[in-house]
């Protein structure tokens, strides 16, 4: 126990707060099996399914409407019933899913609706979720709690690819989502093993008025809405429309792309905490600002070059950014919202970003099927620009009450 409390400690930084100890090794869990297979997603529906872009593109589309509406009603669920009902659901559905993926054999359409139902899938324990930590934790610990949990994400991550990545080897898909399905369904029994039914910091009771009336009315959030669906537009460049530019564009095999895309929560699992206390004198504004044209502007170089290591260098500039946005954006929400619906407004937020996972392979694979790649990497070094502007602006006046201490 002490060999493995010093490896967490090496990974952390620091000792993980008790309190959300369940949601970390559920999140750890869970992302395994989801990147095992989901990173291979759009490069299945292309080589595998011969699914048009532009129908691809579409699903995506959809799938972000539905899911919008499903991630709101969920998270006002979520204040109603409890976090753990959506949580579980979400977890167990999830594990499912390989299944179907398997039972759609070479029926185009039917590939295409299950990829359209994903993001609602997805969106049911969301919400919930990330409420569930600000539950959990204080409010001056919630940025670090967000960075915790996010780190125990991305350490899944890295391994899931990897895992993947072996089991598409001779391009077996077959193998791909047997593996996943069961990876899934470990997880979805940590979940139900370990998820709390509350937490200190919870609302007493139900909420006694309407979340979607508060919600419109609330100026400062609607605007932390437009930032987050443009942020989370620019973060899905890495997980839609680099990987279809790498292996289609730059030749880079499928399988090899698994490995190359760790890079990301490999940087994230080791210094997302580390990063996060660094940054923590920094305003939210300041922040957010700094962390989108990161994200978005190093795309720009593979205009001139797309061999693997300047792939891989865009990645790392990007996962500077990324841990600078996420969890302070996270944080940001938890300070808007209202305690008694908080559910709802995390539900809010996460439909932002649902919207993103479809309209960001839309719009992307058609700028990229009419004007190329070129093109489609200008557009989405602007929007980072412009999401960092936004994000600077609505994240103003939401920072957390105290710098964020070691926990070591």
């Amino acid at each position: 126990m002490k060999v493995f409390a010093r490896i967490l400690r090496l990974i952390w930084g620091g000792e993980v707060d008790r309190a959300i100890r369940p949601v970390v090794a559920v999140g750890f869990a869970g992302s395994v099996a989801f990147s095992a297979a989901y990173v291979f997603l759009s490069i299945w529906a292309l080589s595998h399914e011969h699914v048009a872009q532009s129908r691809l593109g579409l699903a995506y589309l959809i799938g972000a409407v539905l899911s919008l509406v499903a991630g709101y009603i969920t998270g006002h669920l979520s204040d109603r019933l409890g976090r753990r009902p959506l949580i579980l659901s979400g977890w167990f559905l999830e594990a499912l899913v390989p299944l179907a993926l398997i039972g759609v054999g070479q029926n185009k359409n039917a590939a295409l609706a299950l990829i359209t139902i994903l993001p609602v899938i997805g969106s049911l324990g969301g919400a919930a979720d990330q409420a569930m930590i600000a539950d959990l934790v204080a409010p001056d610990r919630q940025e670090a709690a967000y960075a915790m949990v996010r780190v125990a994400q991305n350490l899944g991550v890295t391994i899931g690819p990897v895992i993947g990545g072996l089991l598409l080897i001779g391009n077996n898909w077959t193998n791909l989502w047997v593996g996943s399905f069961v990876l899934g369904a470990i997880g979805a029994g940590i979940a139900y093993r370990y998820i709390p039914r509350g937490g200190a910091y919870a609302p007493e009771g139900p909420p006694e008025r309407g979340s979607l009336g508060v919600i419109v009315r609330d100026r400062p959030f609607l605007l932390f809405l437009l930032f987050a669906a443009l942020a989370q537009m620019t973060y899905m460049t890495s997980e839609t429309l680099l990987p279809i530019s790498a292996t289609r564009t730059h030749h880079l095999a499928p399988a090899y792309w698994g490995f190359l895309m760790i890079l990301n929560p490999v940087l994230v699992t080791f210094f997302q905490l580390r990063l996060t206390r660094a940054a923590s004198p920094l305003s939210a504004a300041l922040k957010l600002g700094l962390a989108m044209p990161l994200m978005g502007v190093p795309y720009l170089l593979l205009n001139v070059d797309g061999a693997a290591p300047v792939i891989g260098f865009v990645i790392v500039v990007f996962v500077v950014g990324e841990m600078l946005w996420v969890p302070t954006s996270q944080a940001v929400v938890a300070s808007l919202a209202p305690a008694d619906i908080r559910g709802a407004y995390m539900g809010a937020f996460s439909g932002a970003g649902s919207v993103a996972f479809a309209i960001t392979p839309f719009s992307g694979l058609l700028i990229r099927s009419a004007y190329g790649d070129r093109v489609m990497w200008m557009c989405v070094a602007a929007l980072g620009v412009t999401a960092g502007a936004i994000g600077a602006l609505a994240a103003r006046g939401h920072d957390a009450r105290e710098p964020i201490a070691s926990t070591a």
